[in-house]
């Protein structure tokens, strides 16, 4: 077995987070409790590979819980396919996620645009955001008004 010989510093400064947040994923059992030596914390060098991967899966938003299966998945040979259901179960989200930061991306571009006096009068805040029984769509409000 590798000699433990990293401190949660040296770990948690490696991957760019917090030590608070190495012991968080220690509790939460993400992470596995380390060795200690003189009541410190000591990891071996594989600790940063499993820090790194944690940090990647919350970086595309997988929750603790889906990283938790992913770690059981590498540990037992089955991260592969662990993966991509995970990924398969996700995508949905994050094309509704698209869909939604492409209508806001929309609604500010033609907020930029506006050259109301209040708003009160403005139809950035009466219009609908899509075309609906009789209302126009509030682009086609906007286009109207120049």
């Amino acid at each position: 077995m590798e000699e433990a010989t990293l401190t949660i510093g040296q770990v948690a400064a490696t991957v760019g987070v917090n030590a608070s947040a190495v012991r968080y994923y220690e509790r939460q059992g993400v992470m596995p409790a380390p060795e200690r030596a003189s009541g410190q914390r000591r990891y071996r060098p594989d600790a940063i590979a499993r820090l790194r991967t944690i940090r990647a899966a919350q970086q595309v938003g997988l929750s603790l819980t889906e990283i938790t299966q992913l770690l059981a998945g590498a540990d037992t040979g089955e991260s592969a396919e662990v993966l991509r259901e995970l990924a398969e179960r996700r995508l949905p989200d994050v094309d509704a996620l698209i869909e939604r930061a492409q209508k806001m991306k929309g609604w500010l571009e033609l907020a930029a645009q506006c050259r109301c006096t209040s708003l009160d009068v403005c139809d950035l805040f009466a219009a609908d955001e899509l075309p609906r029984a009789g209302k126009p769509a509030l682009s086609a409000v906007l286009a109207r008004r120049n």
